[in-house]
């Protein structure tokens, strides 16, 4: 036996309605909606585009991790698609577990090696011969 519906009253009608535009002109009002009017639908870190029903897969990333901080021009916000949302935060889980104070991804990176160390001793003239660049084969 099915549940009958009981139609909804006119006064019923226009209360759901009004509820409706007070939600949406709140979440309009919110930072995720002022995001999305400020910024092209765009992850800032993949770069993928996203429209229709794919959009919501884009979020609001603060950048100083404070979600208290929605300044209104959008200055402490990116957009970011989930993953790579999920890769940020990941991060700083990271950095915190390892003691860093920031992801090794944004500290300076250490070279090994540096390939250009004595590139500047082998572009100096030759002492010889000033108009010569010094040869790094020991044939000349």
């Amino acid at each position: 036996m099915k549940p009958s519906k009981k139609p909804v009253s006119p006064k019923q009608q226009a209360e759901i309605l009004a509820k409706l535009r007070r939600d949406a002109e709140i979440r309009q009002a919110g930072y995720r909606e002022r995001a999305l009017r400020l910024f092209p639908h765009v992850c800032a870190s993949c770069g993928r585009e996203f429209s229709g029903k794919r959009l919501p897969e884009l979020t609001v990333h603060h950048k100083d991790h404070n979600h208290q901080n929605n300044p209104p021009d959008g200055s402490n916000w990116e957009l970011l698609c989930i993953y790579c949302h999920d890769h940020e935060h990941e991060k700083y889980k990271l950095a915190e577990y390892l003691g860093e104070t920031k992801p090794r991804e944004l500290t300076e990176p250490s070279r090994m090696a540096d390939p250009f160390a004595k590139l500047d001793g082998l572009l100096k003239p030759n002492k010889e011969n000033p108009k010569q660049i010094r040869s790094t084969n020991s044939s000349n």
